[in-house]
């Protein structure tokens, strides 16, 4: 399979767009396995989940990030964030709270980013452009 060589500033753009989920979950992940009196206090009263699923979430996530910056298991990555991020989703529509769409942003942010930065995805979905 013969790729034409990727332009860097693409590149590095895809790198930016991948860190800010990224570095999201990491931020979160941390909280949660913390156990922070406001994350407690959030997961507990605001979302309705015991305390005791504050460290198997964090630590999923935090696995689904490190799988996503890995760049051999990035797709397979993309994929365990997007599913985290719908379920984050779920949890404040449940709840009615309009910051629902943050998980929306972190996902498209984490898709569009390693499209720009592996072009086997890139040539697996081409954006066309009409003559």
């Amino acid at each position: 399979m013969n790729l034409a060589p990727q332009k860097k500033w693409i590149v590095w753009v895809g790198r930016v767009l991948s860190a800010v989920p990224v570095l999201m979950m990491l931020l979160s992940s941390s909280m949660k396995l913390m156990h922070t009196a406001q994350t407690v206090d959030m997961f507990t009263g605001k979302f309705g989940y015991p305390p005791s699923a504050l460290t198997p979430i964090g630590l999923l996530e935090l696995a689904c990030a490190i799988v996503y910056v890995i760049p051999r298991t990035a797709v397979l990555g993309a994929v365990l964030v997007s599913c985290y991020f719908a379920a984050a989703l779920a949890t404040h529509v449940r709840i009615g709270d309009p910051s629902g769409v943050i998980p929306v942003l972190l996902g498209v942010f984490a898709w569009g980013g390693l499209y720009l930065r592996d072009e086997r995805i890139r040539s697996l979905l081409p954006i066309r452009r009409d003559p």
